[in-house]
């Protein structure tokens, strides 16, 4: 009942939509780029055939780690995040899936109310219904602010680490799969390295715990 009275965007040409790209310019031969014309956003969409799978693991074990078994909401997650933020007065759980985020970043607007979140539920769950969960993770990797004017899994592994995101080893995965939840905070180039080396660290002690890696040296680290 709550949901026939609130309006709720569609879903259904939610794989149709535009998203907007950088505009590249390479030589005659296709292969060296001249020019970068990216406006307010530098993001190249690439299928995830093309991202490392370091890159995919990494990214579920920090974000969502049981994003393959769910149905694009996880309740008893959000209740534990709600608590979290009521005893710490952080506010800085979020207790989202992969799903929820993509659906929040895709079509709906960033405010922080009930409304929005049980449209985000329901929105969620439908987008379950209609693609896969490859395809949202995909969306997901695409369209992941990075820092700055940098969107994208590709432009942001262009960026820190000057190869594609086919091509990152298991730390910059790790490195990279950080950055979305505070971009400027951790970026590489700012003021607290540590507390990026510590989330680093935290995405490779998940990746172990989910059996995706088989061991972990904790200090591993690159170069930006």
């Amino acid at each position: 009942a709550w949901a026939m009275v609130v309006s709720i965007p569609s879903v259904d040409s939610f794989e149709n939509r535009k998203v907007a790209e950088s505009t590249k310019i390479y030589d005659r031969t296709g292969n060296i780029l001249l020019y970068d014309v990216h406006g307010s956003m530098r993001r190249t969409n690439v299928p995830l055939s093309e991202i490392s799978r370091y890159i995919q693991n990494a990214t579920i074990a920090i974000e969502d780690d049981t994003f393959y078994q769910h149905k694009g909401v996880r309740p008893l997650s959000f209740m534990r995040a709600v608590w979290a933020n009521l005893t710490s007065g952080s506010f800085s759980q979020g207790g989202s899936t992969i799903t929820q985020q993509v659906v929040k970043n895709t079509l709906l607007t960033q405010d922080k109310t009930i409304v929005r979140k049980m449209k985000e539920w329901v929105l969620a769950i439908k987008l379950e219904r209609i693609t896969t969960k490859e395809k949202i993770l995909e969306i997901y990797l695409n369209e992941n602010p990075y820092g700055g004017t940098i969107y994208g899994i590709e432009e942001a592994s262009l960026y820190f680490f000057g190869k594609s995101a086919s091509d990152v080893t298991l730390a910059e995965a790790a490195y990279l799969s950080s950055l979305p939840r505070a971009p400027t905070r951790y970026s590489p180039h700012g003021n607290h390295r540590d507390e990026l080396e510590d989330r680093k660290n935290l995405v490779l002690a998940q990746m172990q715990r989910l059996g995706v890696i088989t061991a972990v040296v904790i200090g591993v680290s690159e170069k930006f």
